[in-house]
């Protein structure tokens, strides 16, 4: 373990308890480990009354739905108030306490948790606490929900959502500090399984727990509609929702074309069941955000989902599935009549990607290591006076981190961010590891920085190495006050600067002109700056990228990026590198304590392989990597 790693508690639900939420809870806990950190996860003997959770609550057959977490400990009682108290004592040595909220039945266990763990008393030694909330509040709201849920997010020193609406409604309760980060896939099942051949009616599939605010009745009133599709219904049955889906099976005209398989659907099951069916539809009513269409697109099934939550944000319309409004049966049943036409469900499947698995978790990570981080904007330190004996003409060690702090306190002081741009409004095509391997791929970023109103940058090459650059600075270190120091090296033709200050952040930027290296000038405390870039223009070659890599090993702190430009050309192109030396840079960035935010996936090291291959060309274009890193 580093000097820079964190001491978590990251407390919430485990297995045996089932669901997304726990399986999230766990996986968050392996790769918070997987990035250095020392990791207790503390969860529950005892987890709701059965009045508010009337179905099974452990997994079926007592299989895990993912890899259990091996420093799992179950500390807390629902019936046992002295639990609550216990527990929050003992995490009163460790730096950050992550506390997963759900539901409001839970908050007071919460709120004595945090408080005889110091949190939120004003006790400076205490621990970090932070809210992951996967819902602000409750699809379906009971009396008090409100005010119970707003007293937990104002003792927390921050919050982690999932969605912009979730942030707004934390927000309107009270959070002081909220990010914004996508929901990592923690997808169970494993791999996926050879499809039978199949040639009838397209076979819909809904899955996952049955409750009034997922849409499967609006789903079924909709298909009585349309001849020939079959769905099947597989999970567990909720109250009056599960009663009435299971009603609405039995219309005449739904016969022998719907089975409802009630209960909880174990991990092992999945893979087959996906394979046997065409399209995964969520019609739901509201929702933040869920890991089922992640798991159908994994799986190679196109997504049948209303426009709520993050589902418009996944699905690609008429593409690779269909979007309709909300509680729409009128649009269901137009989709429905797309999706009954002979080899429409094979064409959108023929589009399905498989979804990126590790970068969005080198995100979420990123997001709650700024979140437990306690340096906050303070008066920078005075510069010391030279000492008489000493040179003048070189700067005392120390003095350009405080003009670095100086300059960032002055410039958040002062600045008025001239637009609002949120990690929600970043398109998945602006990766933060990437290869721009087409002149028209410049052109497109360049035009998304006009639409979205960023300064002008005439260069397409250089607005495309910057906009990839903002966006991971955006994603993963946004503490949502643009706090973030970042030192640009790329120099004045690069936007990055310009881009980041217009959105509210204070960069500085470094002249690495006149011979001198990143290392003579970047001389700052060790692990003191959130973000380094060196991009195009004046990024990276293959003579100077360990230079780079060396210097921010120290000078970021844990969770900081790295974001460089790289030239790919041809065997032999001078300062160019080839797939097997980008290879070599990924092997040593590990060795420095850096972890590739990102995949270089098949498309990227295909685009990199015709990069290294291609004819000398006039235009620059053809070949530059953009690598992003993050400091473990």
């Amino acid at each position: 373990m580093s000097a820079a790693a964190l001491r978590v508690a990251v407390v919430g639900p485990t297995h045996p308890y089932k669901g997304g939420v726990a399986a999230h809870t766990t996986t968050l806990a392996h790769e918070l480990a997987e990035a250095g950190h020392d990791v207790t996860l503390v969860s529950w003997s005892h987890l709701y009354p059965s009045r508010l959770y009337p179905g099974e609550q452990a997994v079926p057959g007592g299989a895990p739905d993912v890899e259990p977490f091996p420093r799992t400990v179950r500390a807390l009682s629902w019936a046992r108030p002295d639990t609550w108290v216990r527990t929050g004592r003992r995490l009163r040595g460790f730096d950050a306490v992550v506390v997963v909220h759900v539901i409001p039945a839970v908050v007071p266990a919460h709120l004595a948790l945090l408080r005889a763990a110091g949190i939120g008393t004003g006790d400076p030694s205490a621990p970090r606490g932070i809210a992951l909330v996967h819902n602000v509040l409750p699809h379906e709201t009971h009396r008090g929900d409100r005010a119970l849920v707003s007293r937990f997010l104002q003792r927390v020193d921050a919050v982690l959502v999932h969605s912009t609406e979730q942030a707004r409604l934390a927000h309107e309760l009270g959070a002081g500090r909220v990010s914004v980060a996508e929901l990592p896939p923690h997808l169970p099942g494993g791999a996926p399984v050879e499809r039978p051949d199949h040639d009838g009616p397209t076979r819909l599939l809904a899955l996952g727990i049955v409750r009034e605010y997922k849409g499967v009745d609006v789903l079924l009133r909709a298909l009585a509609q349309v001849p020939g599709p079959r769905l099947t219904v597989a999970g567990e049955m909720w109250g009056d929702a599960g009663e009435l889906v299971k009603s609405l099976a039995r219309d005449p005209r739904l016969r022998d074309r719907v089975e409802v398989h009630g209960g909880y659907v174990p991990a092992e099951r999945l893979a087959p069941l996906l394979a046997s069916h065409d399209v995964m539809t969520l019609t739901y009513r509201n929702a933040t955000a869920s890991q089922n269409v992640l798991l159908a697109q994994r799986h190679g099934l196109p997504v049948l989902a209303s426009d709520v939550g993050s589902f418009a944000a996944q699905v690609r319309d008429g593409v690779d599935g269909l979007i309709v409004p909300p509680g729409d049966e009128e649009a269901l049943v137009a989709a429905l009549k797309r999706l009954a036409e002979p080899s429409y469900a094979a064409q959108l499947r023929s589009a399905v990607a498989a979804p990126d698995l590790s970068g969005p978790w080198a995100t979420y990570v990123g997001t709650l290591e700024a979140l437990a981080s306690r340096e906050v904007a303070t008066e920078p330190e005075p510069e010391p006076e030279p000492d008489a004996g000493a040179d003048v003409g070189a700067p005392p060690a120390g003095t350009l981190r405080a003009r670095l702090l100086a300059q960032v306190h002055r410039a958040v002081a002062a600045r008025r961010p001239t637009l609002s741009l949120q990690a929600a409004d970043l398109p998945d095509w602006i990766r933060a590891t990437d290869v721009l391997a087409d002149a028209e791929d410049s052109d497109h970023a360049r035009a998304f920085a006009r639409r979205v109103g960023l300064p002008r940058c005439a260069d397409g090459i250089a607005a495309w190495a910057a906009l990839g650059a903002l966006a991971a600075i955006v994603r993963v270190r946004d503490d949502g006050r643009r706090s973030a120091v970042i030192v640009d090296e790329s120099g004045n033709r690069s936007p990055l600067s310009r881009w980041a200050r217009a959105i509210g952040f204070a960069p500085v930027e470094l002249d690495l002109t006149a011979g001198r290296s990143s290392v003579e000038v970047l001389d700052v405390d060790t692990a003191s700056l959130d973000v380094i870039a060196r991009l195009h223009p004046g990024g990276c070659d293959a003579d100077d990228v360990d230079e780079a890599m060396s210097q921010a090993s120290w000078a970021l702190r844990s969770g900081g990026l790295l974001v460089l430009t790289l030239p790919i050309g041809p065997a032999g192109a001078e300062g160019a590198l080839g797939p097997a030396d980008v290879r070599g840079v990924l092997a040593r960035s590990h060795d420095l304590g850096f972890v590739l935010v990102g995949d270089l996936d098949r498309d990227i090291t295909e685009r990199m392989r015709r990069a290294s291959t291609a004819s000398t060309r006039a235009d620059a274009a053809y070949g530059l990597l953009r690598l992003t890193l993050r400091r473990r």
